[in-house]
């Protein structure tokens, strides 16, 4: 239990903070650990890009804490994407996993990812959960205590900044960070105009 103490304390802060911390962490389940090299950081009520910029619903009320959980969707009606959430209890804010490298359990993944390059493995949110087999069953899971673990790492500095992926609402806020030359990083794609 104080390891999840521990880590909520660390994952407390603004999802803009947070987020540049988590490059370099690592995620892992179902034998797969996956080095995370891109994330978004998402605030909430204040943020048009966030799916709790309206408020809680069943489907983001994990959002609204504790922070150091785990919170998963569906989109595109086919694929799951993870956020870890961060910030204090009751306000909403998480951080959307983008990207990482597959360092440990490569067969596996390659097993979940069948004619994926390895730099594809994990490269962009559904790919990296269907590397690690996380599924919507996965929402709300503490990663101090598991199945799903994050293993935080020394901070890196050579991070990139700049806009968010696909986002109609706040487009332009430099909440996507990345480390700078990694492969793994995904492209980064405007919203298509409606």
């Amino acid at each position: 239990m104080a390891a999840s103490a521990d880590l909520a304390t660390l994952l407390a802060g603004p999802a803009e903070t947070v987020a540049p911390r988590l490059l370099g962490a690592h995620v892992e389940h179902a034998g797969v650990v996956v080095r995370l090299t891109e994330v978004e950081a998402y605030a909430g009520g204040s943020d048009p890009g966030s799916h709790a910029f309206r408020g809680q619903t069943r489907r983001n009320a994990v959002m609204f804490g504790p922070a150091g959980r785990l919170y998963c969707y569906f989109t595109y009606g086919m694929h799951v994407c993870c956020n870890v959430v961060t910030g204090p209890e009751g306000e909403a804010s998480a951080v959307l996993l983008r990207a990482g490298e597959v360092v440990a359990g490569v067969e596996t993944a390659r097993a979940r990812r069948p004619g994926s390059s390895d730099r594809d493995l994990a490269r962009g949110p559904a790919r990296l959960c269907r590397a690690l087999a996380i599924d919507l069953s996965h929402d709300g899971t503490d990663l101090a205590a598991g199945p799903v673990r994050l293993r935080l790492r020394d901070p890196l500095t050579q991070v990139s900044t700049g806009p968010r992926v696909g986002l109609r609402g706040a487009p332009d806020r430099p909440w996507r960070y990345w480390l700078t030359g990694e492969r793994s990083v995904s492209a980064y794609r405007p919203a298509k105009p409606r």
